[in-house]
């Protein structure tokens, strides 16, 4: 499987480096021979038909630009012209989220459908913006888009839920779907700081941007609940049919009140009923959704097996890389299968 890598920051470099690590194994076990023939950044591009080596992969990683590399650099090269010109299976996309517009991860994704080649995405942009007109962009294209890591990062929220949850009706979806809001949250109520505080300590560790309004006035949780519909509920929905508030209002003073009552506040994504709903939510404490820090959880209620809930770190470079490998192993584990079927068909 020949794979065209745009974007190489934290998640492209996890990606490369799963990927060389896991490389022997998943050719032993899996039949599974990846090979990533071009690296494509903001400045430029790698390009090696026959596949970058793991060696070339580990040295590229302290290479800037990469397309400065003396051997298989492209001085800018766009993205968009490695996916039209270079020979592969797969992209895999794993730009800047936009939700402002989706780009460039939007044109990125169109493109490899329209040149015949799957796409796996950890963008959420394109998806909360367009995801019913790409997946049917994709299914016209006959190639698959694959999304794993946009919700839940490396626990496999999606995939719990499409192939554990199978043959059960899922009616709602409610969780904890960022772990920055969770983690202000959390600081709030466990050590009484003020919502400024928890937000400033949750800079200094990472967890929030310097810019944090995609976390804090729920747009990321949005995004998510836009993928989980779509994507388990099969509603076609995007992002402006989710009715949003973020967590900048919530005060001590509230959290102090719901814990008098057993509860808790949680900024809440909810798939139950017409309109999914992202907003904090007074839950009591003893719901498995009431997880702490950075933790992710959400709560699948099904006709049959009543409530599931799964719990896992929902962000992470490295973690987030390896639901990448997941979706690259589902796509080599479809076309076999299409293989077969058009065999035995002839």
């Amino acid at each position: 499987m020949r794979i065209i890598l745009v974007g190489y920051g934290v998640v492209g470099k996890g990606v490369t480096t799963i990927l060389a690590r896991r490389y022997a194994e998943k050719v032993k076990d899996y039949g599974f021979n990846p090979k990533i023939v071009a690296i494509a950044d903001i400045d430029g591009a790698v390009i090696d038909p026959r596949g970058l080596s793991p060696e070339k992969l580990e040295a590229l990683k302290q290479t800037r630009p990469i397309s400065s590399d003396p051997e298989f650099g492209h001085p800018e090269m766009s993205a968009l012209d490695v996916i039209e010109s270079v020979e592969a299976e797969v992209v895999v996309e794993v730009t800047p989220v936009n939700i402002k517009n989706g780009e460039p991860a939007l044109s990125h994704i169109t493109k490899a459908f329209k040149t015949g080649k799957h796409v796996v995405t950890t963008n959420k942009g394109p998806l909360a913006l367009a995801m019913p007109a790409l997946t049917e962009l994709a299914d016209y294209n006959n190639v698959y888009l694959r999304f794993s890591g946009t919700v839940g990062g490396g626990t496999p929220m999606l995939e719990f839920a499409k192939r554990c949850l199978a043959g059960d009706r899922i009616l709602a979806i409610r969780g904890i779907l960022n772990g920055t809001t969770n983690y202000i949250l959390t600081e709030m109520s466990q050590n009484r700081v003020t919502f400024q505080e928890a937000l400033s300590n949750a800079q200094k560790l990472g967890y929030a941007e310097r810019e944090p309004s995609m976390d804090i006035d729920g747009f990321d949780t949005a995004c998510k609940v836009v993928i989980l519909a779509n994507w388990i509920l099969n509603k076609k929905i995007t992002l402006k049919d989710v009715d949003r508030t973020g967590i900048r209002d919530v005060s001590l003073q509230a959290l102090d009140e719901a814990s008098k009552r057993g509860n808790t506040i949680k900024l809440i994504g909810s798939i139950d009923g017409d309109r999914p709903t992202v907003k904090p939510t007074e839950i009591p404490k003893t719901n498995p959704l009431c997880v702490s820090g950075v933790l992710n959880a959400v709560t699948f209620s099904t006709e049959f097996a009543g409530e599931q809930t799964l719990v896992g770190r929902g962000a992470g470079g490295v973690e987030t890389a390896s639901a990448v490998l997941r979706d690259l192993l589902d796509i080599r584990h479809k076309l076999a299968n299409r293989l077969l079927n058009n065999n035995s068909e002839s």
